[in-house]
């Protein structure tokens, strides 16, 4: 590993844990698979609002499988995009009954094969409920991964395996919830926090352009 991405990892671990911690609030493995096809284009803070009454009514694989489109897209209208999330969970839960013996299966390929799941939200739950070294590659870890110069790529896949070849297996789970933090704390989209930031000496977009002009590119 590159004496760099060493110290950015070690600052990383120094200012946030370093124990894993899901943002989605869930107790069975399809409740964090549901959540997370609700997280697309929403927060998880709106998402976890939603499902605390959304589990309670649907409490169950089979419950989701069996429910009726319309009402469900009601139920999770918040979280947006909630014709094709309502149409994806029921088809993705009748899939799991019928071909998974209703249990959330593990392998990339299986998890990809059901609808609204994609490499993301594959990754969460292979890291989340089965452990597995995954790296996620959200909209915080997309934009401070450019950033931080681990990738000049835009497409998520690609990404993905460009982390997993800069990146330890030992930070691959840990460094999205790490990036997330520090993406809410002082990385944001626009007008980052640069005067603040621990990882500006790091930060390509700083040395390149400077805070101000950092600022105005994202304004």
């Amino acid at each position: 590993m590159k004496k760099r991405t060493r110290e950015i990892l070690d600052l990383l671990d120094e200012k946030y844990t370093t124990e894993y911690k899901c943002y989605l609030n869930h107790e069975k493995p399809w409740q964090l698979l549901i959540a997370t096809i609700l997280s697309a284009q929403c927060t998880d803070a709106r998402v976890n609002i939603v499902t605390k009454d959304l589990f309670q009514k649907y409490d169950s694989i089979k419950a989701f499988a069996d429910a009726d489109i319309k009402e469900l897209e009601q139920d999770i209208k918040p979280t947006g995009f909630y014709h094709n999330k309502a149409k994806n969970i029921i088809l993705c839960c009748q899939k799991l009954l019928l071909e998974f013996h209703g249990e959330v299966p593990r392998s990339i390929e299986e998890l990809t094969s059901l609808a609204g799941v994609g490499r993301k939200t594959a990754n969460v739950i292979r890291g989340n409920i089965y452990h597995e070294p995954s790296i996620v590659v959200d909209t915080h870890v997309k934009r401070i991964s450019k950033r931080l110069g681990f990738t000049k790529e835009d497409d998520p896949e690609k990404i993905e395996f460009e982390l997993m070849k800069v990146l330890p297996k030992d930070h691959w789970i840990l460094y999205n919830i790490q990036i997330i933090t520090f993406g809410r704390e002082i990385c944001f989209a626009r007008s980052p926090r640069c005067e603040a930031c621990f990882l500006q000496s790091y930060c390509t977009e700083y040395k390149k352009m400077g805070s101000k002009k950092l600022r105005k590119k994202e304004e």
